[in-house]
Order: C-alpha cells, then sequence, then structure tokens
C-alpha cells in the first residue's frame, strides 16, 4: 500500500479518485463517511465549519485589518450627546497585527487539515476499492500508540512549535515591513505598511544609520571568526599538551581549565569588565609595578576593546573545546601514530597529516554551528562592555563593540526601533542559514561521512 501511494498528490487524487474524492475538495471527511469511518469524516467535517464560523465572525476583518493596520486614531472627539469633548479610543496597530497573524496561522492550521483529511478519504476509497480493511475510528486511536505513534508523539510539539515560534517569528518578520518605530507607538500614533524600505535605508549608502549598518556587519563577521577559530585551535593545542606522554596529573590540569565553565558566563564577564576598567585591578597592579603611569584602555579604546573581548571569549571558550577534543585525541587509532613514527615522521608532520585531518573531519559540523553560535554571541558583548565605547557616527546608541544581535536589542530596548530590529534580525537569519547550509553542503563531513578511515 506505502507503494500505491508514494505517488500521489493533490492533483492525481482530483484526477483519479471518485465523485467522493472530488466532492472531499470542498466538503471535508466525505469520503471517509462514504467508506465506513463516519466519526472520522465527520470530525474533519466538523473542524471546517468551525473555521468557516470563525473566517465569517471574525476572521475575514482580522484579515482586513491586517491590510490597514488600523485607520482610527485615538484623540479628543466631540460628544454631541453630552456637549463635551472626550477621549475617543482608536485602533492598536500592534494588536491588529498580532491578531492578523493568529488568523493566519489558524488559516495555515487549517490548509493543512484539509490536505490530511483528502489523503485519509482518498486511503479508504482505495482501500475499499482493493478490498482491504478499512480502520474504524477505535482502531484509529488504537493505532496512535503502535504504527502510527509517531502522530501522537509529534502533535504536542507542532502545536507547541506553532504557537511559541512560528507565530513570533511570522509577528517579526512581518514588522520589518513597517514603519513601527519611537515616532509610531500606537494606539496614540498608528504604524503602517512601508515594503521594503527598512532593507533599503540599512543596505543603501549614505546617511548614518546606513553608515551604522556595514561597519557593525563587518565586525560581527570579524568577531565571529576569530571568536571560534581561536578558541578551537587554542583547545585542540592545549588539549594535545594535556594528553601527552610527558604530561603527569592529566585529570588535575583538565579539572583547573573547566573551573571557568563552572562559574555561570555573565558573572565571570562582568567581574572581568570591572578588572579591565580604568580603575580596575588591573590598571591599578600595572601602574604601581612601573609597566605604565597611565591607565591602559582596555574598554574605552575601540581597538582595544575588541581585541580583549576575543581575549576574554578565548578564556572563557577554550576549556570547551579542550574537553570535546581531548575524547576525539583519545579515539583516534593509536597504530596510525605509531606507523608514522616508524616511517620518519616528526610532531609537526604526525600534526599535520593525522591529527588535525581527523580532528577537522569529525568536528566541522561543530565549528559551523560555533561559528553561526558566536555571530549572535549577546552574553559576551553585551556583558563585557555593552557595545562601548560609544561613538557620534554611529546611529542611536550603537558602539565600537556592538555586534548585530546586541545593535538590534539596543534598537527594541532604548530607542523603541522594532521596524529595524526585525528587519536587522531577518538579515541576521539570512546570514547565518545561508552560510550554514553552503557550509555544511561543502564540508567532507556531511559529503563522506565514512570516507575517514
Amino acid at each position: 500500500m506505502n507503494t500505491e501511494f508514494k505517488d500521489r498528490n493533490l492533483i492525481t487524487i482530483f484526477t483519479k479518485g471518485d465523485i467522493f474524492s472530488k466532492l472531499s475538495y470542498l466538503i471535508c471527511g466525505l469520503a471517509n463517511i462514504r467508506y465506513g469511518q463516519v466519526i472520522k469524516g465527520l470530525l474533519f467535517f466538523l473542524l471546517e465549519i468551525a473555521y468557516i464560523v470563525f473566517m465569517f465572525v471574525k476572521g475575514a476583518g482580522l484579515l482586513h485589518n491586517l491590510s490597514t493596520l488600523g485607520d482610527n486614531v485615538q484623540g479628543m472627539a466631540f460628544n454631541e450627546t453630552l456637549g463635551i469633548y472626550e477621549m475617543q479610543q482608536g485602533d492598536n496597530s500592534m494588536l491588529i497585527l498580532l491578531s492578523g497573524v493568529v488568523a493566519i496561522v489558524v488559516t495555515i492550521a487549517f490548509i493543512a487539515v484539509w490536505a490530511f483529511s483528502i489523503f485519509s478519504g482518498e486511503t479508504a476509497r482505495a482501500n475499499h476499492a482493493a478490498g482491504r480493511h478499512i480502520n474504524n475510528f477505535i482502531q484509529d486511536v488504537k493505532s496512535l500508540t503502535n504504527e502510527n505513534v509517531r502522530f501522537l508523539l509529534l502533535s504536542v510539539p507542532v502545536a507547541g512549535l506553532s504557537i511559541f515560534t512560528v507565530m513570533p517569528l511570522i509577528y517579526m518578520i512581518l514588522m520589518a515591513f513597517t514603519n513601527y518605530d519611537s515616532e509610531h507607538q500606537p494606539p496614540g500614533n498608528l504604524f503602517d505598511w512601508v515594503g521594503i524600505e527598512n532593507f533599503r535605508t540599512l543596505l543603501a549608502t549614505g546617511d548614518r544609520l546606513r553608515a551604522t549598518f556595514w561597519p557593525v556587519l563587518g565586525w560581527t563577521l570579524v568577531w565571529g571568526f576569530l571568536a571560534t577559530f581561536t578558541c578551537y585551535f587554542g583547545g585542540m593545542i592545549l588539549a594535545m599538551i594535556i594528553n601527552s606522554k610527558g604530561i603527569k596529573f592529566k585529570k588535575f590540569w583538565r579539572t583547573i581549565f573547566v573551573f571557568t565553565m563552572a562559574i555561570p558566563a555573565f558573572i565571570s564577564l562582568r567581574v572581568v569588565s570591572t578588572m579591565l576598567g580604568e580603575r580596575g585591578i588591573i590598571n591599578v597592579l600595572l601602574q604601581q609595578w612601573g609597566f605604565t603611569k597611565t591607565a591602559l584602555p582596555f574598554l574605552t579604546n575601540a581597538t582595544w576593546a575588541r581585541v580583549s573581548v576575543i581575549a576574554v571569549n578565548f578564556w572563557i571558550g577554550v576549556p570547551v573545546t579542550m574537553l570535546m577534543v581531548s575524547g576525539i585525541l583519545m579515539n583516534i587509532p593509536g597504530e596510525l601514530y605509531e606507523s608514522a613514527k616508524i616511517d620518519g615522521a616528526g610532531p609537526f608532520t604526525i600534526f599535520r597529516k593525522i591529527t588535525f585531518p581527523y580532528m577537522w573531519f569529525v568536528t566541522t559540523p561543530y565549528i559551523i554551528s560555533n561559528l553561526i553560535g558566536n555571530f549572535n554571541n549577546f552574553n559576551t558583548i553585551y556583558f563585557l562592555t555593552a557595545g562601548e565605547p560609544h561613538t557620534l557616527t554611529y546611529y542611536k546608541g550603537a558602539g565600537k563593540t556592538d555586534l548585530l544581535v546586541t545593535w538590534l536589542y539596543k534598537l527594541t530596548k532604548d530607542s523603541n526601533d522594532y521596524n529595524l530590529a526585525a528587519t536587522i534580525g531577518i538579515l541576521i537569519f539570512i546570514l547565518s542559514a545561508t552560510f550554514t547550509l553552503i557550509s555544511f553542503s561543502r564540508s567532507n563531513a556531511m559529503k563522506n561521512e565514512e570516507g575517514f578511515q
């Protein structure tokens, strides 16, 4: 039966099905009722009726309002009955947008139920035509604990994903095409659709906002690569040193370096930020010991601050990579090293020909995911420098160490520029998704999973 339904789709079901299959496109569950699955067919039909009633009573109005995002502005209006001016409640563009998103998600969910009802009815028809058994409602329910248990187990995650992920995601995407900023705050000031104007404003060149986006994007890319590969190679070298034969007390050294993982990162970052300040302990000691006469600008100079966040991230991130690499090193066959030594290979040649290729092959997915994580590494930047040092040439509080994600946060928290924040969020997603897909598709770890022996 699986082979029989492999090539079935909504078009072939309509063209090759009987009259009940065709009518099921208009009346959900009709084919199920015709071929003995009465309760199941009635449930499909009731869901269709519920959707139609929802759209007639509320949904159509929500979708219509979504096209305008509100027309009535809050303000004083004259009440002719009372003869006085009174406050008139206006529309709320934010609630209209949210309600419209709900209507869209409900419509998408109904389309999924509609398609499922058609396939279910076609299955019943084909089984009836072939003389096979057709499950009744009780048998279908019991099948959810056996061969169809995947539907039961996935139902709750899919519902949660739709409510807590899909709906907010659609809401954020749509917000990027509006002018919802500090000057358009409902209900006093409605916001409206502006198309791709926000993307044009960010990506074009010219004014202060545009002149902020590109430098912040450039630093985000530089930070992502440096933060990823310094920790990766640093952790690899540290793991190789600790795991070498001449080192004693290996467990002790691993424990020492893992101590940084036992403390929440934001606490460590705040402490280090204080230590690196103008009157922090590091500057105080450097001046007392005579290394410098004035405080070093660890967090107040753009170049110093960027080097500082990379160095602190290295300190926090190296132990994680070290633990991962240590486990991989223990799985490299010892015979490879013995054979290389017999052939006269030195330590550098062994690393270049054996250790590193094996490590790179195994850890490529980790590197890619870690790189994307560093593009969006909010904690290290925000808790260490808060994006500072600030500059007057950047837009609305953006600093020299701000990443796109921290700038996005500032735009929403400090400036209420939700439209620009949503636009940046979409651009971050496009950047991350594109890089991830290209990297994974080109990596040997994905193309040749059994190629490294």
